[in-house]
């Protein structure tokens, strides 16, 4: 299962929490525009933009509207910013403050009452859990902060055997019961702790798709670290034009596009966030939560495409995690649009996509839309 919106680190000292967070600042400053540029393919001019940084990443809003009133640009940016404030102060496992932060303190069988919105986000994870056969598991913390991709900083390396075998014990989202009456989260055994990273980017996308609907516009395209929801069409009636990106570490190029409108895509790989064992071995920050370790297969991306933006960010970490066979069986199995990218032996890339994705690709081309 995937890590945290943390910045790409491969090798080096420990970093404390306030070191990281000023490093993902930083970075986030560096790579704002690039990202969003990359993110989304060139558009024609009139697309109103917005922009921040949350969630330890990067936020682009494009919106197809006529030019606004410093005053609405500035509750535009106002409702964007208090939605990811809110996602980022229940679920982020960066702050000892959040939601999620204090559940994972609780001990074990002591029930923890939870907003609605925490609990929307562990029971679409339970879903995509057991749809995926426990290819997407929340309880995958312990083995990310392990490995060295969790939010304490521990120095990359790899875990002995028998610590693996102590923190798989800790691992299974049956380890996790979800009262929705109670509206209560209880772990059944101590040192379970839960990790949304794969789930809440795709959840905040969607949080701001309900702001800018309930401010009036239903023509966006909302990124949120790399996800992304399009509501509507551009300005010139076109559906909204958004980037696959190119698969490789070393440089950031344009791999395909695709054409949405009214839908969600979503991308998980492990190109960006890896590094280097003294061995030469690459440790990837896709976790595989049954065997403890980070995926070794060859796929290097995968994408997405459904209605929201949650259930394609965790459809995209399982599939990853079950890798370029399972992972595209199952796909094809249950109907999901995804697009998959492989690397070949010989260092070229290869390509399959679902019945379901070809399909959604060329329904969302050519979807009639009429202005609100």
């Amino acid at each position: 299962m995937t890590s945290g919106a943390d910045p790409s680190r491969r090798s080096g000292a420990p970093l404390t929490g306030r070191a990281r967070f000023l490093l993902a600042v930083c970075l986030g400053l560096l790579l704002l525009f690039s990202l969003q540029r990359l993110t989304c393919a060139p558009e024609p001019s009139g697309s109103l933009a917005f922009s921040g940084l949350s969630m330890g990443t990067t936020w682009s809003v494009k919106l197809a509207a006529d030019e606004l009133s410093p005053e609405e640009r500035g509750r535009i940016q106002a409702a964007i910013t208090a939605r990811l404030e809110d996602v980022d102060a229940r679920m982020s496992t960066y702050r000892e403050d959040s939601e999620l932060s204090r559940f994972n303190r609780t001990a074990a069988n002591d029930p923890f009452v939870a907003s609605a919105e925490t609990l929307e986000v562990f029971q679409i994870a339970r879903e995509v859990s057991e749809g995926s056969g426990g290819a997407f598991d929340v309880t995958v913390g312990p083995l990310v902060a392990a490995w060295g991709f969790g939010a304490e900083g521990h120095a990359p390396g790899a875990p002995s055997v028998a610590e693996l075998a102590a923190l798989r014990a800790r691992v299974g989202f049956g380890l996790i019961t979800i009262d929705l009456d109670a509206h209560t989260l209880t772990k059944k055994r101590d040192g379970v702790v839960c990790d949304l990273s794969a789930i809440a980017k795709g959840y905040a996308v969607d949080q701001v798709t309900a702001a800018l609907r309930g401010l009036g516009y239903e023509n966006f395209l909302v990124e949120v670290g790399g996800e992304v929801r399009a509501g509507g069409r551009r300005l010139d009636g076109g559906a909204w034009r958004v980037a696959i990106e190119r698969p490789e570490s070393g440089a950031r190029g344009i791999w395909n596009v695709v054409e949405l409108s009214d839908a969600a895509m979503a991308t998980s790989g492990d190109y960006r966030n890896f590094y280097e064992l003294a061995d030469g071995r690459r440790i990837s920050h896709t976790i595989d939560p049954k065997t403890g370790r980070p995926v070794e297969h060859g796929l290097a991306s995968v994408s997405v495409l459904l209605a929201a933006a949650v259930r394609a960010d965790a459809w995209a970490t399982a599939l990853t995690v079950l890798g370029p066979e399972a992972g595209y069986a199952l796909a094809e199995d249950r109907g999901i649009a995804a697009y998959f990218i492989s690397r070949e032996e010989d260092g070229s890339f290869a390509v399959r996509e679902t019945a379901a994705f070809a399909a959604a690709r060329a329904a969302q081309a050519n979807a009639p839309h009429e202005d609100p």
